[in-house]
């Protein structure tokens, strides 16, 4: 039987993408000043768009930073649940631009691919959450359950301020779950439903080992070269396998059991064409070992180290100070602030002799998220997608980081499901961001599918 929702939406697919076209023309740029213009027609094309919809109290909300975007329907009735739905609206710098085979804000299609910075994080997902609620209130007058949206206008620089926004606001963002159009989908040919995120935190070095610059002929020899220094210390981070080889980083990671590899190595994965595709050499590892790598284990990886002269040419210098960026990936029972502890505490002890060294923390932490296997919203979700794929999903982690699923946790005591139409392959962050345009179908239905679930669940 045909349902009238998902006919609409399908008839209407080119008003989709005409409205995904005006959307992602807002250079909305969250991380860079430059860019204050377009973060405010965003913010503007969303309160238009939403009002349209049917979407009561259109707004901007804000606590310091960026202002996120809300809007709400509440008209199915206290007995029924009310679900956040969220995604956010700034987007990645475009930079390099040389790098784009099209101009980076101008919606452009080719073989099959929406490409454009932001069409897949995250403003093609967002709207296609958020169309697919107005055709319910188009079509039949009202909702299956509560809603309230909330677009974030800081996912891309660290969510700074969603805390404070959600805390000063509490009430007007209480429901029972939250519904991410973002997050991002494992594969496009594997129905998958992501359960768990790691955590993340971060750290800034600088190591000084003079009181300026030297002549590397008048000095070289008597005077110590922060570089060296640096060299040294992150590499005491990992040892010879590459194992992490700081005391108690991993003192509270959940052991990984024979059950729990017997999962992972159940998961079809081609390894080999993993390693190829990224240009690395084979690691010949197997299934379950590389999944556990990528979901399960913490890690602590260098991320840029730099001083001296990097300029063109050459240039005969010692170079008083070093600098280095590091981050972290955590898992379930990991804490990040005795994470960063151990960190600190580690190359405080390993800092070369008469080097001074500061150590500065450059975000907030993020704990890592695993959803209840019985979750109603997570069960309800996986039941669209087996409605529209014929195939059930298998459950799957995400080795990055989804600030707002740490968040509305800790502030508003909410668990968070991913339902997002977005690819991990589509190049995201990266020069020619790309959104497979099937997703448009695929992901209409499912929506489809999910809020009929919950009205009659």
């Amino acid at each position: 039987m045909t349902d009238p929702v998902l006919t609409r939406l399908l008839d209407e697919r080119e008003s989709f993408v005409a409205r995904l076209t005006e959307l992602v023309a807002c250079r909305s740029v969250s991380t860079d000043p430059a860019y204050a213009e377009g973060m405010a027609a965003a913010r503007a094309w969303w309160r238009d768009r939403l009002t349209q919809l049917g979407f009561e109290g259109a707004r901007e909300v804000a606590a310091g930073g960026h202002p996120a975007v809300t809007a709400r329907w509440h008209g199915a009735g206290r007995d029924a649940p009310t679900l956040l739905v969220y995604g956010h609206y700034d987007v990645q710098p475009p930079d390099p631009v040389e790098g784009w085979a099209s101009p980076p804000f101008v919606l452009t299609a080719r073989n099959g691919r929406l490409y454009a910075r932001g069409v897949s994080d995250d403003k093609g997902p967002s709207l296609l959450a958020i169309e697919t609620l107005g055709a319910f209130l188009a079509v039949e007058g009202r909702l299956p359950c509560n809603v309230t949206i909330l677009l974030e206008g800081e996912e891309e620089c660290g969510s700074a301020t969603l805390a404070r926004i959600l805390e000063t606001h509490r009430d007007d963002f209480a429901a029972d779950a939250v519904l991410s159009a973002d997050g991002a989908r494992w594969r496009a040919d594997l129905p998958t439903m992501t359960i768990g995120t790691r955590g993340s935190a971060a750290l800034a070095l600088t190591l000084r080992t003079a009181a300026k610059d030297l002549h590397s002929g008048r000095y070289g020899g008597v005077a110590p070269n922060a570089l060296h220094a640096m060299a040294r210390l992150v590499a005491t981070l990992h040892d010879a396998r590459g194992a992490i080889a700081v005391a108690d980083f991993e003192r509270d990671v959940p052991p990984v059991t024979p059950a729990m590899r017997a999962a992972l190595a159940a998961i079809p994965y081609d390894v080999a064409a993993h390693d190829a595709s990224i240009g690395i050499a084979p690691s010949g590892r197997d299934t379950a070992d590389f999944l556990e790598r990528l979901w399960l284990r913490p890690t602590l990886d260098l991320n840029g180290m730099w001083g001296g002269y990097t300029g063109a040419g050459g240039k005969t210098v010692i170079p008083a100070e070093a600098h280095a960026k590091i981050s972290m990936r955590l898992v379930p029972g990991q804490d990040p602030a005795q994470a960063v502890a151990a960190v600190t505490t580690h190359l405080r002890a390993h800092c070369p002799p008469g080097a001074t060294l500061e150590i500065t923390p450059t975000r907030e932490g993020t704990k890592a998220t695993l959803l209840a296997a019985d979750h109603w919203l997570l069960r309800a979700a996986e039941q669209a997608l087996e409605t529209t794929t014929g195939r059930a999903p298998l459950r799957v982690r995400m080795g990055a980081t989804l600030p707002l699923a740490d968040i509305v946790q800790r502030v508003l005591g909410l668990d968070t499901v991913m339902f997002s139409f977005a690819t991990a392959d589509e190049d995201f962050h990266a020069p020619n961001e790309n959104w497979r345009e099937s997703a448009i179908a695929e992901g209409f239905a499912a929506w489809v599918a999910l809020l009929r679930g919950i009205r009659t669940g």
